[in-house]
């Protein structure tokens, strides 16, 4: 500064700045310097992605919402708040209960999936302020956990139903917002486990142990009835095998009996058929011969039998009745052939 006052002192040619220009300077410096002090004194701000610039001016909400980006206000005059419409979390921490048997726990934390919808966001800062979710959301969880805790044992809030507290605490609160606050929306609720008395504790664990056990118990008790009915059926195909093959065999033995017994059949049938054409060709030849006899028994052929008969003899008989045993031999013939005839 003082270097400053040497060149001016050492240049008394040079040009002051008026008054008026150095006072609007002055102004202008100082609005700066109080800015950068006071945020309510800012003249330009920037509105985050994913909010939105809600306007207060004298106390009174501005209807007209701000988009992302830079934006100028008047200060001292006009308020700025950013008002997040993307999902957001909130947890909630340290919720104290008590339970229907008088039994005081405390949920560590709760978190809740939110939303604030942009087009309720002049109608929900009106009703509620910026601090909505305190009411809706940080109130109301405390609210609706000391109502179920009251209503429910340890045992149904801590183990039986410990997984239905999310849903219910999820509808309990939206119901409530859809109600009163229609633009905030309630995607979902993640609740932790309570912290309980050590004491009750150790008799949960002891009584899980003891459940794990059963289980255990029961799991092999079905493993062995398993085993058992695996057995069983093994058995039980085995037997049906066993009395199936049996079953083939007999059919096949019946089969061979069966076939051979047709096969005798068909063979005696067979002897029979040939004995029969043997007999009627015997039969047949016997009558036919004696038939052929018939026709040969004829004078001339007797006659003829009778001269080869007598010529065949190599015998020489002597005698006075030769000629009259040929006589008794011819007559002997004609009485033959007379009886044929007849």
């Amino acid at each position: 500064m003082e270097r400053d006052q040497r060149q001016r002192q050492g240049n008394p040619t040079e040009q002051q700045p008026s008054g008026g220009a150095g006072g609007l300077l002055f102004f202008i410096l100082f609005i700066v310097a109080v800015g950068v002090a006071s945020s309510s004194l800012v003249i330009v701000h920037q509105v985050p992605e994913g909010h939105v610039g809600a306007y207060w001016r004298g106390g009174a909400l501005l209807k007209d919402l701000a988009d992302p980006g830079f934006h100028l206000m008047l200060p001292l005059i006009t308020k700025y708040e950013p008002i997040q419409v993307t999902i957001q979390t909130d947890q909630v921490r340290n919720i104290p209960c008590g339970t229907k048997g008088g039994v005081m726990i405390t949920f560590d934390k709760i978190e809740v999936v939110n939303r604030l919808r942009k087009e309720y966001v002049y109608d929900t800062l009106l009703e509620y302020g910026v601090h909505y979710d305190k009411t809706w959301i940080y109130d109301k969880i405390h609210h609706e956990i000391n109502q179920f805790c009251s209503s429910h044992t340890l045992q149904q809030v801590y183990i039986d139903m410990f997984d239905l507290i999310d849903e219910q605490m999820k509808d309990a609160i939206q119901k409530g917002c859809s109600e009163y606050a229609p633009g905030i929306e309630i995607i979902g609720v993640r609740v932790t486990k309570p912290n309980i008395p050590a004491s009750i504790r150790r008799n949960f664990e002891q009584m899980e142990e003891e459940r794990t056990k059963a289980l255990i118990a029961i799991e092999r008790q079905k493993v062995a009835e398993k085993e058992a009915e695996t057995e069983k059926k093994i058995a039980l195909s085995q037997a049906e095998k066993n009395a199936l093959v049996s079953q083939i065999l007999m059919e096949q033995k019946l089969m061979e009996k069966d076939s051979i017994r047709r096969q005798e059949a068909i063979e005696n049938e067979m002897f029979v058929a040939r004995d029969k054409a043997q007999t009627d060709a015997n039969f047949y030849r016997v009558m036919k011969e004696a038939e052929a006899n018939k026709l040969k028994l004829t004078p001339e052929f007797l006659e003829l039998k009778f001269i080869e008969s007598i010529s065949n003899n190599t015998k020489i008989f002597f005698g006075n009745k030769v000629p009259s045993m040929i006589l008794d031999q011819r007559l002997l013939g004609s009485f033959l052939m007379d009886k044929s005839e007849k």
